[in-house]
């Protein structure tokens, strides 16, 4: 089921008892536990990995230029400098997923808010502001990204900025769907009709309602955020070096595949676990915030 048709109900009606059957579910979701225990690491790897790692990321061994992994001091190897691939992974982990959660952030308030106002007024404005979002859905997210990339000084807060302009349309269509179906509901209307401001009915009565495909949406979009990341990256328009993300340590990489595979095979299997990973919590969350399994 698409989280666009996740179905919604009052959060009044949520007793305690189903928001634990919800964690459970969630709990008991195999591939979900499996996404948790890759991000965890990951995200420990990469925050708390620097720290507790003998070498820095960069820290130039000329004598141990292409190690191959584990056969000297490097863990993982070293990169045409002599750089330890693995301080380097740890350093690149916390650009990419810095640069995911801050666009999802992004992505995910732009589109709750452009979707809100759509749901919630309908007629001539919403139906303007979804028009608008067609319109940027027409373009595949990629090549919008490499365009505005290319006329923007490259930085992490640029592409992250740029990424999260690229991917809030998603986020938008689900929160316009949940609006319009709350706001028929009877807890909607009877704020409309004790007089409360439309402020206070779009966010004190809708919005928590319709918090669960907003969850999911944004969870997934973290998983699109450090994939879009690398792309980018990885054809030059993204973060630049000497400061390292998984996207431009593949770049880096690409002369060497032959010679030394083990410099794009690392940094790609962080990006697939990362999307992986991510992938799996938000399915994992669907299933469990789904309403329809507490009948």
């Amino acid at each position: 089921m698409s989280e666009a048709t996740l179905p919604a109900q009052p959060i009044e009606d949520i007793a305690p008892a189903a928001r634990f059957r919800a964690v459970r579910r969630f709990v008991r979701h195999r591939l979900a536990m499996v996404g948790v225990v890759m991000i965890l690491v990951l995200v420990l790897g990469s925050f708390l990995g620097p720290h507790l790692y003998p070498f820095d990321d960069l820290r130039i061994d000329m004598r141990n230029r292409f190690q191959v992994p584990f056969m000297g001091p490097h863990w993982l190897g070293a990169d045409p400098l002599g750089r330890d691939l693995m301080a380097r992974l740890m350093t690149a982990g916390q650009v990419s997923l810095a640069v995911g959660f801050a666009a999802m952030i992004l992505s995910t308030l732009v589109g709750t808010a452009i979707g809100a106002v759509a749901g919630f007024y309908g007629r001539a404005l919403g139906g303007a502001l979804m028009r608008f979002v067609d319109a940027m859905l027409c373009f595949p997210n990629i090549f919008l990204l490499l365009t505005l990339a290319a006329f923007i000084q490259p930085g992490v807060w640029t592409i992250t900025a740029i990424i999260a302009f690229t991917s809030w349309m998603e986020v938008a269509r689900v929160v316009e769907g949940q609006f319009k179906t709350l706001r028929e509901r009877d807890f909607a209307i009877a704020a409309m009709m004790i007089g409360s401001s439309d402020a206070r009915i779009i966010f004190a009565e809708i919005l928590p309602n319709a918090v669960a495909p907003i969850v999911v949406a944004a969870t997934l979009n973290v998983a699109r955020a450090i994939l879009l990341e690398s792309y980018v990256s990885f054809l030059g328009y993204g973060i630049q070096p000497p400061l390292p993300s998984w996207g431009n340590m593949l770049n880096s990489a690409q002369q060497y595949l032959t010679s030394a595979p083990w410099l794009a095979i690392f940094p790609g299997l962080a990006i697939t676990a990362a999307v992986t990973g991510f992938n799996f919590i938000g399915d994992g969350l669907r299933d469990a915030l789904d309403p329809r399994l507490d009948a």
